[in-house]
Formats: C-alpha cells, structure tokens, sequence
C-alpha cells in the first residue's frame, strides 16, 4: 500500500507543481491523452523541455504500477528517485516557461 501512495502522492505532486502555472487549461492526468489536450490546449510544442519532462515522470510512474505487486526490488527504489528528480525538474521548469 505505501508504494501506491506514493506513487499517487508523486502524480499528485507533478500536477500540482505543473498547475501551479496559469495555462489556457490545466493538466488533469497523466495518461497520454490528458497530456496531450494539454500539449494541444496550451498550445505548446511536444518538444518542449517542460512536455518531455511531464511524458518521462508519466512513463516511470506507469512502470512503477506495474511493478507494484511485485517485491520492492532495487529498480523499483532506482524508479522511484528518478520519478523524484525528475518532479524536481518539472517544478523547475515550470517556474522557468516563458
């Protein structure tokens, strides 16, 4: 149950720090689609800095859920700190959009 909570509690994060910004529409998920009527709502390019972040944290949250009922396993802590730094760079980026 702890690695579902945080793995909620990190998607919870990356959109509070990504909603933080005042966009045409805010991000409500992190499935692909909702990420892309962002992109598309927002008007920015998939090659965005702040984009590629937002799908790398997406893609790494979506492995840790499939590996949740799995024994904790040393990919999964190594997973579950990159998910960190990339929140991290997320909340960076988004105080740095122009």
């Amino acid at each position: 149950m702890s690695e579902f909570n945080n793995r909620i509690a990190a998607q919870r994060e990356i959109l509070l720090g990504v909603n933080s910004r005042n966009w045409k529409e805010d991000l409500f998920g992190l499935s692909s689609g909702a990420i892309d009527r962002w992109v598309v709502a927002n008007k920015l390019g998939d090659e965005s800095c702040l984009v590629n972040l937002i799908r790398q944290a997406a893609e790494k949250l979506f492995f840790l859920s499939n590996k949740s009922q799995e024994q904790v396993t040393e990919d999964y802590r190594h997973m579950s700190g990159e998910v960190s730094l990339l929140t991290d760079q997320i909340t960076k980026a988004v105080n740095d959009f122009h």
